[in-house]
């Protein structure tokens, strides 16, 4: 019954996380072209429910806790980058998807097949660097945990997104 209850939190945080992502997705989309201070604070407001949240259900030994979370703020230094070329590739999204030609429509599933190549491979490189400095267990849950939310993220932004209209 533990497990039961848990797992419903952790379930009704993952849907705030979410909806967090669809507001700014939301912001990003409508608002076509965001200044850096935007996205920073979006970034910044995101980055400290997250970390709450890993806090919350990555159980890292207190012997261990620094070098996960030196680690782990490294990692998210290096995923917020990919996040603002990610919110720049959905800006150019925003400009041209009513009049994508094959050319941009090309480059732009490139760019963003590309984009996501380098997240996977982030999130792999410190899966491997946690399990070092901490163990096994702690490292599966940082990947699991970042995992449903980097998916939470793709799911979000492909159900907002229009279709091309390719020209």
């Amino acid at each position: 019954m533990a497990y039961i209850c848990s797992l419903i939190k952790t379930i009704t945080k993952m849907k705030k996380v979410t909806l967090l992502l669809l507001a700014i997705f939301t912001f990003t989309f409508v608002n076509a072209q965001t200044n850096k201070e935007e996205i920073d604070l979006m970034q910044s407001v995101f980055g400290m429910e997250k970390k709450a949240m890993v806090a919350e259900y990555v159980k890292v030994d207190p012997a261990q806790a620094d070098a996960f979370w030196n680690l782990y703020d490294e990692y998210e230094t290096a995923r917020k980058e990919l996040g603002k070329k990610r919110i720049a590739l959905l800006d150019q999204y925003a400009e041209n998807y009513d009049k994508m030609t094959n050319e941009t429509a090309e480059k732009w599933t490139t760019d963003l097949i590309s984009l996501g190549s380098q997240t996977d491979k982030l999130l792999v490189s410190y899966y491997k660097k946690i399990k070092k400095a901490t163990n096994p267990v702690v490292a599966a849950q940082f990947y699991q945990l970042e995992g449903y939310i980097l998916s939470g993220i793709r799911v979000t932004i492909l159900e907002q997104l229009p279709l091309p209209d390719v020209k």
